[in-house]
């Protein structure tokens, strides 16, 4: 493979390499299930508790970004706001219990998507030059990331971010030698990972999960010249590198 075919790619990690929202979602099922049960003489019905705090969640994280205090917080708030307006005292041994309940999300177990391996494995062996970027507090993404083994793909070039956004990615784009034709931001989010890239010039590869969360769902514009694709699944990513290469070789025996 020639320097002109050698891609750097970046990678997200929470719901693109490994499994996130889905322990997120078991843990609201349980605090809904929770509240729905101590409200229930107010008939607050399940999916208003899970509406309430989302929204409270969403709009923490643009205040402060990825902290792990946050989503145990919005429980609290959330149960705070429907025992104001319903008169029932929030009583403190429960905010206790729903403040554990939601720390309790970051001791789940790690589980890679199906294909990270084989996926990483097959980018590296074809010399791409792979990175890590993933929001988050360090040493809750570090144990992710110390637990799949990721170090052996990325080395030294992971980057953790509280605030993921246009302004972190161009940090990292400058703190090294990126070519930005040749550079990939693959990942879930529209929000963290899609946006940022087109904005900075670089190609984008959108993995659709199913139950997205909502904060990482927004309006797309795409109007510049960088390679945007959308795919169901990680294992897809591969052959579109392959095919933009290609594609790119054709276009200079052509001119």
């Amino acid at each position: 493979m020639t320097t002109a075919q050698r891609q750097q790619i970046i990678f997200d990690m929470d719901d693109t390499l490994i499994h996130c929202n889905k322990y997120f979602d078991l843990i609201l099922d349980q605090f809904a299930d929770l509240l729905t049960d101590w409200f229930k003489a107010n008939g607050i019905a399940n999916e208003e508790i899970r509406d309430k705090q989302t929204e409270i969640d969403v709009a923490g994280v643009h205040q402060i970004g990825f902290t792990s205090s946050h989503f145990p917080q919005s429980l609290v708030d959330t149960y705070r706001y429907f025992s104001r307006i319903t008169g029932r005292k929030a009583l403190t041994e429960e905010e206790d219990r729903l403040m554990k309940l939601g720390l309790s999300v970051y001791e789940q177990p790690i589980e890679p998507y199906p294909g990270m391996v084989e996926t990483l494995n097959l980018l590296r062996s074809q010399g791409h030059e792979l990175h890590l970027y993933t929001g988050g507090e360090p040493v809750i993404q570090q144990r992710k990331i110390d637990q799949m083994k990721l170090t052996e793909y990325f080395q030294d070039r992971i980057y953790i971010r509280r605030h993921k956004n246009a302004e972190a990615l161009e940090e990292i784009l400058r703190s090294r030698l990126f070519d930005r034709t040749r550079t990939w931001m693959i990942g879930n989010s529209l929000r963290t990972d899609v946006m940022p890239a087109l904005s900075a010039g670089i190609n984008a590869i959108y993995i659709k999960i199913p139950n997205e969360w909502l904060y990482n769902i927004v309006e797309l514009q795409h109007d510049g010249d960088s390679d945007m694709h959308t795919v169901s699944s990680l294992e897809e990513v591969p052959r579109i590198i392959f095919d933009h290469i290609h594609q790119m070789t054709r276009q200079k025996r052509t001119l």
